[in-house]
């Protein structure tokens, strides 16, 4: 306790901290090439010691200037703190508001190491995705928050913390938006400039809105994503001795081990870092770990003929893995891959988060610093390579999809061979998991829900799994048949949740649930914690990949063919309706998943804190943040999406949604525009 204290007393001036630098037993960022000028690299430096007195600024202009000449953006690495990085109870934080200490709680496992994948350089998942750009803002709005009353609220410029407002006690308690820059403005070089001069940050998704919640937060929808693949591609349920064939095991993507598990299958996930690799194995989330492609292929082949489900790491370039399953292909005729896809990070290819053949891991982080356009080529070259196998094996009668991470679109611009002939703007040779599989999902409402039990309590989360599952069988005892498939599914994830021992960090839960189940869901922890069955509030959130969340013509909104999956008004509409219709925070990013300007999307936090006003707060934001993005994929003109929103708009009869009229003759259009 006395540690919190400390680490919210704001900026340690007097004296200052020593500098002990980089923690050599925790991985690190690759370094940051953001070209900068000598004038604005005096800019950078100038805005770095804006947090300091002057009485500091000698002190501490030289080894900020050292890190932005060493590793392209500076960390300030002298402030980062001794205390144990991770999600305490709440009832330990120090402040005056629980809705305070909830998200302090939620910031601090972003960065707990377990958790965060370059915890010093305050990245959460997906290479670049910031919690905050230095430890001065961190230690700052740590102070904020233990000094907040229920009538302020913090405002979050990019990572900075801006200061205290006045508001109301129905206000949210913090408005975060990361990486708002002028459309023109936003590309992936202006971006390099403007993080290195500590004006704007990418948050990623759940990193900067503080509601990550480790790799567990995209299982369910990688199991469900594996699951719907084997009865769209294969025809089958049964996923026994089939092999799912992926790469990258670092933050998000983590999950695909531990999601091809427990859908049945064999899941081969390819990894260049060896950390990442390690760490998941000693999570228990990979259970055989190889860096020999022939051990690999001895293991694809005994788990295939004996139906055994299995997660295999293999420790090397995901290029040399199906360059192998193609020779093996060629050379017997056995295609040993069924599905295929891939996690690496391409939103950010240039810095750390494509690896290319034939380089090793640290032969490619040498070259991106030293010589960033060489590396960039290399990386095409890769691409390229990728892609070739990829296809022969898909000619073969292997299925792949894009996984939303800007695979396919790094690819096209590489002048790799994945253009779909007649396809639209947002299709390729291969379909997004959206617009195949996660898209029809959506657009019945069904979305990746979450939730932390605070008080850092086993037994708590162990009773909301099971409100959780007794909420979604009552309701699927009166569901269309359309949704049934959708409730078995997730009543079976929750309902075996626990033994699959997922929790890194927070006690946390995810749980795909629809508009109706997530309002029940989080009445009935509400009224858990009210009753004392649970034993302190619960944060709900939900990731920001989901029905109203996102714009991302790439992926979240790529099955949108309307010609607005490029327009972003759902994502701002979702952000400002959250905020006053009750959440604790909201946040709004550019950038997440595909990348920075491919993306604009948002999320919330709310406390459930089992008062009345909890509950009121989570029917209405909850409601309004399932039916925005239903109404708008209805407007589109997605069927399930007309049939779910028609639906909720009979169950409440406050909402009324304007319903598209389908053209039921396209001769009309015809002859219109031949006239």
């Amino acid at each position: 306790m006395s540690d919190l204290k400390e680490l919210c007393s704001g900026l340690p001036l007097d004296p200052l901290p020593p500098n002990r630098g980089r923690d050599p037993n925790v991985p690190h960022a690759p370094v940051r090439t953001p070209n900068l000028t000598a004038e604005e690299q005096r800019l950078a430096l100038r805005n770095a010691l804006r947090y300091f007195p002057p009485s500091h600024h000698a002190t501490l202009a030289s080894e900020f200037a050292q890190e932005l000449r060493q590793y392209g953006h500076i960390y300030m690495y002298r402030f980062c703190p001794t205390v144990r990085m991770r999600a305490y109870p709440i009832d330990q934080y120090p402040c005056r508001t629980r809705q305070a200490a909830a998200m302090m709680l939620m910031i601090m496992n972003n960065l707990d190491p377990a958790v965060a994948q370059f915890p010093q350089e305050l990245v959460t998942y997906g290479g670049n995705g910031q919690v905050f750009s230095n430890w001065a803002q961190f230690r700052l709005v740590m102070h904020y928050l233990s000094e907040m009353t229920e009538e302020q609220t913090l405002v979050m410029y990019s990572g900075h913390p801006m200061g205290l407002f006045p508001s109301l006690p129905s206000s949210p308690r913090a408005i975060i938006t990361n990486g708002m820059v002028i459309p023109n403005y936003s590309s992936r070089e202006q971006y390099e400039r403007m993080f290195a001069l500590g004006v704007s940050m990418y948050g990623q998704m759940t990193a900067g809105s503080y509601c990550y919640i480790g790799p567990q937060g995209i299982v369910h929808g990688t199991m469900l994503t594996v699951l719907n693949a084997g009865r769209r591609y294969l025809g089958t349920d049964d996923l026994r001795g089939r092999v799912f064939v992926t790469s990258g095991l670092g933050g998000m993507s983590g999950a695909q081990a531990k999601a091809a598990v427990i859908a049945g299958c064999v899941g081969v996930i390819a990894e260049v870092d060896e950390a990442p690799l390690r760490k998941r194995h000693e999570q228990g989330w990979v259970m055989e770990v190889t860096s020999s492609l022939e051990q690999c292929i001895k293991w694809i082949r005994e788990a295939r003929s004996s139906k055994t489900p299995l997660s295999l790491g293999y420790h090397g370039n995901v290029v040399d893995l199906w360059e192998r399953l193609l020779l093996e292909f060629e050379r017997t005729g056995e295609l040993l891959v069924d599905l295929g896809s891939d996690q690496t990070s391409l939103h950010n290819p240039y810095n750390g988060g494509y690896y290319p053949v034939p380089l090793s891991f640290r032969q490619a982080n040498q070259l991106m610093s030293t010589d960033p356009g060489r590396f960039r080529s290399v990386v095409q070259e890769s691409l390229r390579r990728h892609i070739k196998a990829i296809n022969k094996l898909a000619d073969a009668g292997m299925f792949f999809w894009d996984y939303g991470n800007a695979f396919l679109l790094e690819a096209q611009r590489a002048g790799a061979e994945v253009s779909k002939v007649g396809g639209g703007a947002t299709e390729f040779r291969y379909p997004s998991y959206v617009q195949h599989i996660m898209g029809d999902i959506f657009s019945l409402g069904f979305g990746p829900f979450r939730w932390v039990c605070t008080s850092g309590d086993p037994q708590d989360l162990a009773v909301t799994d099971d409100l959780a599952a007794e909420v979604l069988e009552e309701i699927a005892a009166d569901v269309s048949e359309r949704v049934r498939q959708q409730y078995r599914d997730n009543i079976c994830w929750i309902r075996e949740a626990g033994k699959h021992k997922m929790v890194v960090g927070s006690q946390a839960r995810i749980l795909y649930s629809d508009q109706k189940g997530r309002v029940r869901i989080a009445l009935a922890m509400n009224q858990a914690v009210a009753e004392g069955r649970v034993s302190a509030p619960v944060v709900i959130s939900r990731d920001h990949h989901d029905v109203s969340g996102t714009d991302s013509p790439f992926r979240e909104t790529s099955n949108v063919y309307d010609g607005s999956a490029f327009c972003a008004d759902m994502a701002v509409q979702n952000f400002v309706g959250d905020a006053f219709r009750g959440a604790t925070w909201v946040a709004l990013h550019n950038g997440g998943g595909v990348g920075w300007g491919e993306v604009i999307n948002g999320g919330f936090g709310l406390l459930l804190d089992g008062t009345d006003e909890a509950a009121k707060r989570a029917r209405l934001m909850l409601n309004w943040d399932v039916s925005n993005g239903v109404a708008r994929r209805c407007w589109s003109g997605n069927t399930n999406a007309y049939e779910t929103i028609q639906r909720t708009m009979e169950e409440n009869r406050q909402l009324r949604v304007t319903m598209p009229f389908p053209v039921q003759d396209e001769h009309v259009l015809d002859r219109a525009l031949q006239g």
